[in-house]
């Protein structure tokens, strides 16, 4: 059985809702990294690091592939992103 190792990459933000947003965009950015997973990206609280929140859907697709569009996303599952009204960061 071979080790696997997982990098925990502090980024800060200052809500969760900013916390995801920024997540999804370096998530996304990783998939030209072929060890990425991304879609395992959790965020937390700073000082509740054990109550992690999904950033991804997450759900495997035909083909095995996994979704790529936010938790809790409306709609059916996609690996390409939907344009969302532009809102306050």
């Amino acid at each position: 059985m071979s080790q696997r190792y997982v990098i925990h990459l502090p980024v800060v933000a200052n809500d969760l809702p900013a916390a995801q947003r920024l997540a999804r965009v370096i998530g996304r950015w990783m998939l030209v990294l072929p060890m990425a997973d991304p879609g395992e990206t959790t965020v937390s609280e700073e000082d509740h690091q054990l109550v992690r929140h999904r950033v991804f859907c997450d759900l495997r697709m035909p083909g095995g592939r996994r979704c790529l569009l936010r938790e809790g996303h409306e709609g059916p599952c996609s690996r390409r992103l939907r344009r969302w009204p532009v809102g306050p960061l």
